[in-house]
């Protein structure tokens, strides 16, 4: 089979690089070896979701008291709530195959090797081989959890991501090996129903990508919500031999033994391109990543990647606009490159944490002189009237010429306000134009308009 474009992997990067691929005149396949959708609807970002709405309802429900509503004895149903996760997953890769008919894209089930030549060889379930070519290849792999040396994943006692969403129990007790956006998420989910959630994290701060405002925070309430957190500290092994997991960690003041049930590693992702042909093919890597371009070229002519594969910021919103401009620049269009300094970065723990842009310690790094403007929920009439008045806006500009250098919020749907900041920085918005701009009210999204007029000393309900 010929094709002007296939596209090897049908996540988020490589369903949408095909569709656009599709919609473009390109005749286009995409080889799967799992499901379509890929780890973010099928073992990610979906799914994920479905459990923590679980976890917020049962929160909502064990305060509601606090709005007025007498419930009693409310209890979870743990395997209730995985099934609807995975219910949930499952629907949108449905829907994902619908997209694929729909814009008359080949899907062809197994594993990719690329071959010189512009040649896929792809192996089906039953190991039979077939050959596909194509002008244009896309590599949209993703990635995996990274495993640690000393703590290997057994799936039972030691587990990743994708069992953290399918446990058959749940259990007692869970520490959780790292704080980015997969460790405090499972940790809110399984410390909202009962587990005893430990976390300890390497570096110096939960979340440690994230504004230091914000990561000190995001601590504050898992402490009061009852996580142990422990920072500058690192699980050197873990003695799995005896009903509870025996973990030895290194901590600032010396090495402590916690116990707990389940060990969740959740200490990041690595890129999926072993066993894929690049060497065979020429395809050069480095550190671990696929060597492109702008436009997602290889140093292959024809071969392109996308996604976790590359470097940059291994996100689904990524992968999608990495898609999108590398189909558009293979159809002879004149994208822009990717700003990857304009990324919002979202977390869905409660209360959530949403991001764009400079942290104020890179800031400072930088040379810039800031005007910093920050503005609680607890100021926020909205924020007072849902109940959720934990959290802040805090907005960084550049004090000489009012550039907007970044956004960080933590707080109730701060994940869905965060789009506002990314549109102003793309149309180089300054501070003064955001506070001109009405904001509706009574909504958690004054509280941009109020950080920016904090920033210079406008703020009118502070």
């Amino acid at each position: 089979m010929n094709y002007d474009v296939i596209v090897i992997g049908g996540g988020p990067g490589g369903y949408v690089a095909a569709i656009r691929a599709s919609q473009l005149g390109l005749k286009t396949a995409v080889v799967e070896r799992e499901s379509l959708g890929g780890i973010c609807l099928n073992w990610g970002c979906i799914p994920t979701k479905a459990l923590l709405k679980s976890a917020n309802v049962f929160e909502y429900i064990q305060h509601a008291a606090d709005y007025g509503i007498n419930v009693t004895e409310a209890s979870s149903n743990f395997e209730a709530m995985i099934k609807r996760s995975r219910g949930v997953a499952d629907g949108m890769s449905k829907g994902i195959g619908f997209l694929m008919k729909k814009n008359k894209i080949d899907v062809v089930m197994g594993t990719a090797f690329v071959k010189p030549g512009k040649k896929v060889e792809v192996t089906d379930a039953d190991g039979k081989k077939s050959e596909l070519s194509a002008q244009h290849i896309i590599i949209a792999t993703g990635g995996r959890a990274r495993a640690l040396p000393n703590i290997p994943i057994d799936g039972k006692k030691i587990i990743e991501y994708r069992k953290a969403m399918s446990l058959e129990k749940q259990p007692k007790s869970m520490l959780v090996i790292g704080s980015g956006a997969i460790g405090v998420e499972f940790a809110y989910f399984y410390n909202t129903l009962g587990t005893k959630v430990t976390i300890v994290e390497f570096l110096p701060n939960i979340v440690p990508v994230e504004d230091e405002e914000v990561s000190k925070a995001l601590e504050k309430t898992y402490k009061k919500a009852g996580i142990d957190i422990y920072t500058n500290s690192s699980v050197e092994a873990v003695d799995t031999s005896g009903a509870l997991c025996k973990a030895r960690v290194k901590t600032p003041t010396g090495e402590v033994t916690l116990e707990a049930e389940i060990v969740l590693s959740a200490a990041g992702m690595v890129a999926n391109i072993e066993k894929l042909g690049l060497e065979e093919t020429g395809i050069a890597t480095d550190k671990g990543k696929i060597v492109t371009n702008d436009f997602y070229q290889t140093n292959i002519p024809g071969y392109y990647a996308i996604g976790d594969v590359v470097k940059g910021p291994a996100l689904a919103h990524v992968a999608s606009a990495e898609g999108i401009i590398c189909v558009e620049k293979i159809a002879g269009h004149h994208p822009e490159p990717l700003d990857y300094g304009n990324i919002p970065g979202c977390t869905y723990c409660s209360p959530e944490i949403a991001s764009v842009g400079m942290t104020e310690k890179a800031a400072k790094e930088a040379g810039y002189e800031l005007k910093i403007g920050k503005f609680p929920f607890s100021a926020s009439g909205k924020a007072s009237a849902a109940g959720a008045k934990d959290g802040f806006v805090k907005v960084i500009f550049d004090a000489k010429y009012g550039e907007f250098l970044g956004a960080h919020m933590i707080g109730a749907n701060v994940t869905e306000m965060i789009a506002e900041v990314v549109v102003a920085r793309k149309l180089e918005t300054t501070g003064h134009e955001i506070i001109k701009s009405v904001h509706p009210h009574p909504t958690m999204s004054e509280a941009i308009m109020e950080a920016a007029a904090a920033a210079y000393g406008e703020v009118i309900h502070l």
